[in-house]
C-alpha cells in the first residue's frame, strides 16, 4: 500500500535535527511520493533543493498570503523571482504546482495588506497559466474573496484547496470549477462536527490527503509534531466515512494526486 502525502513542510526548522533520517523512514512507512510545499521565496527554493535530492519528493513554489513582504515592492519583486525560479527549473519537473496562494483574513486585519494579497493570488495565477501549473490554494476566513478571484480569473490547470476549510459553500463551488479537495489532520479532530458531511460531499476523482506537516498533527497523535508518515491517519477517516478499505482510499488519493500534480 503506497500513499502521497500532497502537502507537507519538510524545510520547516523544526525538522532540522534529523529531516535526513526522518525522509527516509517517511519512505519506508509507504509514503512514496510527497510535496514539500513552498509558501514563501526562502522555503521555495528549500523545497526545490529538497525535490532534487530525493526522486520521490516534488514541490510547490509561490508566495502564501500571510508570507507577503512588508513593502509592495519587495513583495511583487519576490513574485518576479518565484516566476524566474519555475522558468528555470521547468527541464527537471519536479515543481508541481505554484504555491501555497491565495487569502488569509485571519492573521491579516490591515486592508491595504488584504489588498496585496489579492493582487499577489492573481498575479501567482498567471504565472500557473504561463507554464502550465496548478495552483495550491490557503484560503482562510476569505472564502467569498477566494471564489470571486478564481471565477474572475481562469486557472488553466486547476488546482487544490489544501487543508481545504470545512465550510460548505466553499466546497461545493471549488467542486463546480473543477477543483481538488485536499484533507488534512482537522477532519479527524473530535470537535470537527461537519468532518464527515464534507467528506461525503467530494467524489473520489476529487479527493486528495495530506499532513500539513509539521502543522495539524491528525488524531490519535494531536498535539506532536506532525510529519508525512501521519497521512494514514487522515485516509483512514476518509475510509471510515465513505464505507471503503484504507487500501482504497491510499490508491484513489495516489492516483489523484499524480494527475493534479502531472507526475
Amino acid at each position: 500500500m503506497e500513499f502521497f502525502d500532497s502537502h507537507c513542510h519538510l524545510d520547516d526548522t523544526r525538522f532540522d535535527e534529523d529531516r535526513e533520517t526522518l525522509i527516509h523512514e517517511i519512505k519506508k512507512a509507504g509514503i512514496t511520493k510527497f510535496v514539500s510545499a513552498g509558501y514563501s521565496l526562502e522555503a521555495s527554493k528549500k523545497g526545490l533543493e529538497l525535490s532534487k535530492k530525493y526522486e520521490y519528493i516534488y514541490t510547490t513554489c509561490g508566495i502564501s498570503p500571510n508570507d507577503i513582504p512588508q513593502t509592495e515592492e519587495l513583495l511583487w519583486k519576490e513574485i518576479d523571482e518565484i516566476r524566474y525560479l519555475v522558468e528555470s527549473n521547468l527541464i527537471s519537473k519536479k515543481i508541481v504546482a505554484i504555491g501555497e496562494i491565495g487569502l488569509d483574513y485571519y492573521w491579516e486585519k490591515d486592508l491595504q495588506r488584504r489588498k496585496w494579497q489579492r493582487q499577489a493570488f492573481v498575479k501567482q495565477i498567471e504565472i500557473a497559466n504561463e507554464f502550465d501549473l496548478p495552483i495550491v490554494i490557503h484560503t482562510r476566513e476569505a472564502v467569498m474573496d477566494t471564489l470571486e478571484i478564481l471565477k474572475e480569473n481562469t486557472v488553466d490547470k486547476k488546482g487544490i484547496f489544501h487543508c481545504c476549510p470545512l465550510n460548505r459553500e466553499l466546497v461545493k463551488e471549488a467542486l463546480k470549477l473543477g477543483f481538488y479537495i485536499s484533507f488534512a489532520g482537522p477532519i479527524t479532530f473530535k470537535n470537527s462536527k461537519n468532518a464527515n458531511e464534507i467528506i461525503e460531499m467530494v467524489p473520489n476523482d476529487k479527493i486528495l490527503i495530506e499532513t500539513d506537516s509539521p502543522y495539524l498533527a491528525p488524531e490519535p497523535v494531536r498535539g506532536t509534531r506532525n510529519n508525512p508518515r501521519n497521512v494514514k491517519f487522515v485516509a483512514q477517516k476518509i475510509a471510515d466515512v465513505k464505507g471503503i478499505s484504507l487500501e482504497k482510499v491510499a490508491k484513489i488519493t495516489y492516483e489523484n494526486a499524480k494527475k493534479i500534480f502531472n507526475i
